[in-house]
C-alpha cells in the first residue's frame, strides 16, 4: 500500500479531486468528473515530469462511452421535441393534445437521459486512494445508494427532475381541469421539476469546480454544465410564466412560457451533442 492521501479538495462535504502519494514517490490525482466519464486519472512521477493520463481498462471505457452516447443521444432528442412542442404552442400549428403529445415524448427521452447519466456514476470505475495510480472495474450495476457523492447527487436529481416533469406531462392531457387544479396538478410539478433541475446544475458546477464556481472556457464538461444550466434557467422561467392566474384564468404570459420552453429545450439539445464528445 502506498502513503496516506496527500490532499482532498471538494465542496463541502463532497470530495471531487484526491491527490495522493504513490509508492515509488510520484503523485497520482483523481478527479470525479474525468474518471467517471472519461476513465482516467493523472499521474506525475517523482521527477515533476508532466503528469500523464492512466485509464481504466477496456471494459470501462465501453462501458462509459455507450453510456455516454446513449445519455447524450436522449438529450439530444428530447429537447428537440420539447422545441417542437413549443414550437406548435407558440404558432398555433396543433391543438392542446398535440403539444401534450410531443411533449410527452420528449419527456420520455428526458427520463432516459437522466437514468442513463446516473449509471454512468454507478458504473464508473473507481479509484484506490492511498494505493497505486489506478482505476478500478466493478461488476456492473444498476442502482447505488451514494448520497455521499456529489456526482452521485447531481445525477439523481437530475433523473429525479425528469419523472416529476413525467408527472407534469401527463397531467397535461387531463380534460375540464378547472385553474386551481391546473396550477395543483400541472404547474406545481413543472415548477418543482424546474427547481430539481437547477439544484443538479448547481451541484455538476460544484463538483467541475471543486467547490467554487469556475468559468474554463477551454474544459469542454464545463461548457455541458454550463448550457445545461442556462437551459433550467430558461425552463424555470418558462414555468413562471406558465402560471395560470385564478382571478382572470389566463396565464401570466404565453409567449415567455413557449419561448423559454423553446430555447431552454435547445440548450439541452446542444448540451447533449457537445456531450457525444466528452467520451474515453
Amino acid at each position: 500500500m502506498g502513503q496516506p492521501e496527500q490532499r482532498a479538495e471538494g465542496a463541502g462535504p463532497f470530495t471531487t479531486r484526491l491527490t495522493w502519494h504513490l509508492s515509488d514517490g510520484g503523485t497520482a490525482v483523481w478527479e470525479s468528473r474525468p474518471a467517471r466519464r472519461r476513465g482516467v486519472l493523472a499521474v506525475r512521477p517523482l521527477s515533476g515530469a508532466v503528469a500523464r493520463h492512466v485509464r481504466a481498462d477496456a471494459v470501462s471505457r465501453t462501458r462509459l462511452r455507450r453510456l455516454n452516447a446513449i445519455a447524450a443521444l436522449a438529450f439530444v432528442m428530447g429537447g428537440g421535441l420539447f422545441a417542437a412542442g413549443a414550437a406548435v404552442a407558440q404558432f398555433g400549428s396543433g391543438d392542446a393534445t398535440t403539444c401534450a403529445s410531443i411533449y410527452f415524448a420528449g419527456g420520455l427521452f428526458f427520463s432516459t437521459g437522466g437514468y442513463v447519466s446516473l449509471l454512468q456514476v454507478v458504473d464508473a470505475p473507481r479509484h484506490v486512494p492511498g494505493g497505486e495510480g489506478r482505476l478500478i472495474t466493478g461488476p456492473w450495476r444498476w442502482w447505488s445508494y451514494e448520497p455521499a457523492r456529489v456526482d452521485w447527487l447531481s445525477a439523481f436529481v437530475l433523473f429525479a427532475g425528469t419523472l416529476v416533469f413525467a408527472v407534469d406531462l401527463l397531467d397535461s392531457f387531463l380534460q375540464g381541469l378547472n385553474v386551481q387544479q391546473v396550477n395543483r396538478l400541472i404547474w406545481a410539478p413543472d415548477v418543482i421539476g424546474c427547481v430539481l433541475f437547477l439544484l443538479s446544475g448547481h451541484l455538476a458546477f460544484l463538483e467541475i469546480g471543486h467547490g467554487r464556481l469556475v468559468v474554463r472556457p477551454r474544459d469542454l464538461g464545463w461548457w455541458i454544465v454550463a448550457v445545461n444550466q442556462l437551459g433550467s434557467v430558461l425552463f424555470m422561467l418558462s414555468a413562471i410564466a406558465d402560471y395560470t392566474r385564478p382571478a382572470t384564468g389566463s396565464l401570466v404570459n404565453a409567449d415567455i412560457a413557449n419561448w423559454g420552453t423553446l430555447t431552454g429545450a435547445l440548450c439541452f439539445s446542444l448540451a447533449g451533442f457537445l456531450q457525444l464528445g466528452e467520451h474515453s
